[in-house]
């Protein structure tokens, strides 16, 4: 059995990296189409110069990038605000942004309840 082709918007991987960056930005959504038309941030377009020129450790703050066809196959470390999260771009992730796959938050876990966290507890004498 054959594997699916991945297409977006009934192109190829292969056509979006030929097209320009106008040319991409209608076929996505109205919201990352206005970014993009709007034009890049300072730090975007450093973060773009160093994804151009093939570095192999990229990382960056900038989670609202969105995702173009050339970044497809690379790693790129996101800050989630406390650590730099490795980002593997594949094909789905087109036309969605950085931040969405860096995730920022962490699951609760809670421990047994310490002395002071009940009335009984806080007449206790700590030793």
């Amino acid at each position: 059995m054959a594997l699916k082709e991945f297409k977006f918007r009934g192109k190829t991987i292969d056509e979006l990296k030929k097209l320009s960056t106008e040319e991409f930005a209608k076929l996505i959504r109205s919201r990352e189409r206005r970014t993009l038309m709007r034009g890049l941030t300072p730090e975007q377009k450093k973060l773009m110069k160093n994804i151009n020129s093939n570095k192999k450790n990229i990382e960056t703050h900038c989670r609202d990038v969105v995702i173009l066809p050339k970044m497809v196959g690379m790693t790129i470390k996101v800050y989630s605000g406390k650590e730099f999260v490795p980002v593997i771009i594949q094909d789905e992730m087109i036309g969605h942004r950085l931040g969405e796959f860096a995730i920022t938050r962490k699951k609760v876990s809670h421990s047994a309840p310490g002395i002071g966290s009940t009335k009984s507890t806080s007449s206790l004498s700590v030793k």
